[in-house]
This record gives C-alpha cells, structure tokens and sequence, in this order.
C-alpha cells in the first residue's frame, strides 16, 4: 500500500485499443477444480515462466466513469469487478506516533465496481465504515465476491466482506486488528488468506473469521497488491515494489512481479520481474491484477492506472504463451 490521491477526471468514451470495436474481455481458464490431486494449468504453466517470458499485450479497454484509485480485480465470463478506495482527505504523517499508528486515518469511501465484460459500469457497491475506507485485493468463490476494507494506515483494522454476486448486497463477516491489503479464497480447504500492509505478513482465517495461522512473507521482489487462486492451495500474487534511482536522480523505479505462494507451506515456490508499463508510466503490476491459464497460454489482466492518470483506468490484458 501506498499513499495516493485520486481526483476526479472527465468521463472517457470506452473502448478497446487494437482492435476497431468495443468487445467483451475474453476469459480462458482451465484450472484445475476443487479436489483435484494436482495443481491446475495456472501454477504449474506460471512455474514454468521465466524472465525472459515474451507478455504480449492483446488489449486496453479504457473505463468511462470515474474508478479512483483501483485495488482488486475478478474477471469471470460474463462480469469484471473492479475494488478501488476514493479518497477525500489524505492520511498525514504524525512526527510523534500516538496510539500506535504513524499516521491519521485521512477520510475515504470504499467501492465496488461491477462491470460487464465491456467495462459497462452496472453497479457501485459502496464498502466500508467510518475511518476503514480502503479495499485491497478481491477473490471469489464462484457466488461471492471476498474483499477486506482496513484503514488507510499499517497496524491498523479492518473489516472482511462477503458479496453475493446476485444481490450485491455486502455482508460484513468479521473484523481483524490489522490492516489488511488483500484476500483470496482457498477452496481446497475453504480458508480465505489475507495480507498485511506492504504484504509482509499473512493470515488464514475460516470463512467465519476465526483466524487458523499467521506467518511472515518469505518474498521479497515485490509488495502483493493483489492474488489469484491457483489450484492446488496456491495464490499467484502480484504488486509492485518502489526501488531508489542512481544516485543523483529523482523519483524511484517500480519494479513490478510475479509471486506463486503455496498456502500450504507458506513457500513462494517461483516468482518472476514484470516490466510492463501503463500509458500512465505504471508497471501493470502495480495494483489490480488477475490470471487466468487455458493450457500452457496465460492470460493477465490489469488495471495500474487511476482515473485521473494517463486516459484514465484501462483493463489491459497480456498474454503469454509458455513452452
């Protein structure tokens, strides 16, 4: 998590770059199901990727209405959604740390956009209560969309939602004394596995709430955003870490990545660099991302951009083919 300000920009006409006409995203998975005694084409193909893996970018649908500062993608067949945390008053640094956290809790509102697959904008679920504002990273269960609502601020709290995909009414299940940056369902064992603020700490809770273990993040390439499933009990997660230039320049360099993390062991067992960049000099890895396998052909969805940078959010989607 980063400290970022999102304003509001014009409404941009959608459309789907490299190609003539708006179509819907395509979706290709064949992942293993629930059950299964071996890993699905997602981790096993991913496991197989190298730094050198041509990603191909097949597509950017730009989104016509305002999406702020996007946190957590879910592509199905037939629907996009699209977390992202607006914020009306930025948190500020305390000199001096009061009560524990090293910053106010600023002042935001949490939403859900739900799309169809030509980034038509059908609804806007708004998430969260009083000063946890910020969602992170979403996941489903096929009938439910996961998501954590935390404050803007590490070592914080925040509150775990469950949203039916038939009434998008959102469920608050439980709450967690941490700031919690991302989910994902685990269906082997019906768990869901949050991180923590810059991703260095994971949980594991029952779909209750009652939390099962807790271990630190073995990965360092990069700071999770947000995570796929990947059958059997793994997350193909992603993000973005910010990294000093030479000496003598300014700004930092986002290193974007690729980790798999077996939430069994608690292993990242492969990971990978990703150098794409948004019309908004974003690495495509920087927040929403989904995957997808069919095969030995990965298919990445991303959504770096906020909507006030670039020509504003773009869907874009990589693919790659891996021998």
């Amino acid at each position: 998590m980063r400290l970022h300000a999102s304003l509001s920009r014009p409404l941009v006409v959608a459309a789907l770059t490299a190609v003539t006409a708006v179509v819907p995203l395509a979706v290709h998975t064949t992942d293993a199901p629930a059950g299964s005694r071996r890993d699905g084409d997602l981790a096993r193909t991913f496991t197989d990727t190298t730094r050198s893996t041509a990603w191909v970018r097949t597509g950017a649908l730009t989104l016509d209405f305002d999406t702020f500062h996007p946190q957590g993608l879910v592509v199905t067949r037939d629907r996009i959604y699209l977390s992202s945390v607006e914020i009306l008053e930025l948190p500020v640094k305390n000199p001096d740390p009061s009560d524990g956290f090293d910053r106010t809790p600023g002042r935001g509102k949490g939403h859900l956009f739900v799309m169809d697959r030509t980034g038509r904008l059908l609804e806007d679920v708004p998430l969260g209560r009083g000063t946890s504002y910020h969602p992170g990273g979403i996941s489903t269960d096929g009938r439910n969309i996961w998501v954590s609502v935390a404050q803007y601020r590490p070592n914080s709290h925040a509150i775990v939602y469950r949203i039916p995909t038939d009434t998008l009414r959102p469920e608050r299940v439980f709450e967690v004394d941490d700031h919690v940056g991302g989910i994902v369902y685990d269906p082997e064992r019906r768990v869901l596995v949050g991180n923590t603020w810059g991703s260095r700490r994971f949980y594991e809770w029952t779909t209750r709430g009652r939390e099962r273990d807790t271990w630190l993040n073995p990965g360092h390439l990069v700071d999770y955003q947000d995570c796929t499933y990947a059958a059997r009990s793994k997350a193909l997660c992603t993000g973005v870490t910010d990294l000093p230039q030479r000496p003598g320049s300014t700004g930092t360099y986002e290193l974007g990545g690729l980790g798999l993390v077996d939430l069994r062991t608690h292993a990242v067992t492969h990971e990978i660099p990703f150098q794409q960049f948004s019309t908004g000099g974003h690495v495509a890895t920087r927040n929403p991302v989904d995957v997808h396998a069919a095969g030995r052909t990965l298919t990445m969805y991303a959504a770096p951009d906020d909507s006030d940078e670039g020509v504003g959010t773009q869907v874009l989607t990589y693919r790659a083919v891996v021998g």
